[in-house]
């Protein structure tokens, strides 16, 4: 042990003999830290925590299996006293062969502001694979360096803990370490520009004033989640395709013959929203023709595409999801690139684009347009993922992601007609790394559109401002 981590440890030990006097001084501040990794971890999940100090924060998110680690004899002495259902192991992380103590996967690893005390993060972030499966997160929270002056002077107030000599990295510092150990990074999101209450003035201000752009850049905390991509595999998956429809009696022949058989295991589900054209029994006269294509249809049982997109994600058999949505202004042909693309495990749940590529004509209106492209630019800056087209149709995901997703809809509440935002949310929520496909828009050839310019637009500010509170002003 390097002369540094023995004052780290010495320190460390003084620390947290007195530590809820330091943390009921800065309390507001660990309130809102626990508040958001909350929102990023989900209870009952079993938590590696890396640097886990007392094991507050592990106990807080209320583990099915709470794992905690720190070199600091005396913070573990406190853990185990304090929290008796849950796992706590004195050792130093960077010791070689200590981390074989735990023979374990997890499904949340936490690093919370250890990385400035470790003398070589490269090599953590390099064993943590061995605690990983291919849904594991890992979530790495540190200060901003922005705050280096801030938090030295307010240390030198005695307002906060003191500190050895920290690793000061900037949120790209700790990306490019993720990223040159294999480790993909999902979202980085910054939080508490005032980490102090002040009568609920820094309330306001982290909620209102610090998610705004530029200024987000001087909050206090950074949060990197990111993924192993030791566990992507190259192989075939079954896959269902989900076909909501209504009126739309004249593409439905044109929909079955046009899906490409990508796959040896491939089902098609149509599900019929109260046509007044014949589609219902056109689905049954086609599957009646083509009794070896795997085709399944179902009535709605509500009214909306998102009814019968939840509706057919329930019904599907098969590993991977895709939506095509019935009017082929999506073609059919692409859905093989949907397909490659997520086997390869470059993407949990993609996103089609229609706004990269050039529009036929007549495909989409002119105020459409401009709307998806201003919408498409809130998203982006509401979720903290670049989106160019959030209302495009096709969506692929896994049906295991959906039954995650599903789970989130408790949160968000019934607020989406569409279906789009309802999963590209939940996808947020669970932490799912999301790409988008670029497609080729074409103009539809049978039927109307359903979509209301006006009634929908009103429904997308709704959107906006939904999401802003359950999303990003937490």
């Amino acid at each position: 042990m390097t002369e540094r981590k023995k004052n780290i440890l010495k320190t460390n030990n003084k620390i947290f003999m007195n530590w809820e006097f330091w943390r009921k001084k800065n309390i507001f501040y660990h309130e809102q830290d626990i508040k958001y990794l909350k929102f990023l971890i989900p209870e009952n999940k079993k938590i590696l925590d890396l640097g886990c100090g007392t094991g507050y924060k592990l106990n807080a998110l209320n583990p099915s299996k709470g794992t905690g680690i720190d070199f600091s004899n005396e913070a573990i002495k406190i853990a185990k006293k304090n929290y008796k259902k849950l796992n706590f192991y004195c050792f130093d992380l960077e010791k070689k062969d200590s981390l074989n103590n735990i023979n374990e996967k997890f499904d949340y690893i936490l690093i919370s502001d250890l990385i400035g005390d470790l003398e070589d993060i490269d090599n953590l972030f390099k064993n943590l694979h061995s605690f990983c499966n291919k849904e594991t997160r890992i979530i790495t929270s540190y200060y901003s360096a922005l705050w280096w002056p801030i938090l030295k002077f307010i240390e030198f107030l005695k307002l906060k803990i003191p500190s050895v000599e920290k690793n000061w990295l900037r949120s790209k510092d700790i990306e490019n370490l993720l990223e040159i150990n294999n480790l993909q990074i999902i979202k980085n999101e910054k939080k508490q520009l005032l980490p102090k209450r002040l009568l609920g003035f820094g309330n306001f201000v982290n909620k209102f004033i610090a998610t705004l752009p530029i200024i987000n850049n001087f909050c206090l905390s950074n949060y990197i989640v990111s993924r192993s991509l030791l566990f992507n595999e190259n192989k075939e998956l079954s896959c269902s395709i989900i076909v909501p429809c209504k009126n739309e009696r004249g593409n439905i022949k044109n929909i079955v013959e046009r899906i490409p058989n990508f796959c040896k295991n491939l089902e098609i589900i149509f599900v019929e929203g109260g046509s007044s054209d014949g589609t219902y029994q056109e689905i049954k006269k086609i599957k009646k023709k083509n009794r070896n294509i795997n085709i399944s249809f179902f009535k709605q049982d509500n009214s909306g595409k998102a009814d019968a997109v939840i509706k057919g994600f329930n019904k599907a058999k098969n590993e991977i999801l895709m939506i095509l949505d019935a009017d082929m202004t999506v073609p059919p042909e692409v859905l093989p690139k949907f397909y490659k693309l997520y086997c390869e495990g470059k993407a949990e749940f993609i996103n089609g684009s229609r706004m990269i590529y050039p529009l036929e004509k007549d495909s989409m209106r002119f105020l459409n347009m401009i709307g998806n492209f201003l919408f498409s630019k809130i998203f982006t800056w509401l979720l903290k993922q670049r989106f160019t087209d959030t209302l495009c149709g096709t969506k692929v995901l896994s049906k295991t992601n959906f039954k995650k997703i599903e789970k989130s809809f408790k949160y968000f509440g019934n607020f989406d007609p569409f279906g789009d935002f309802l999963l590209i949310f939940g996808a947020i929520k669970e932490n799912l790394k999301i790409v988008e496909l670029p497609i080729k828009y074409k103009k539809r050839v049978y039927g109307s559109t359903q979509i209301s310019r006006f009634k929908h637009g009103f429904i997308l500010l709704k959107m906006v401002i939904f999401s802003y509170f359950k999303i990003k002003a937490i």
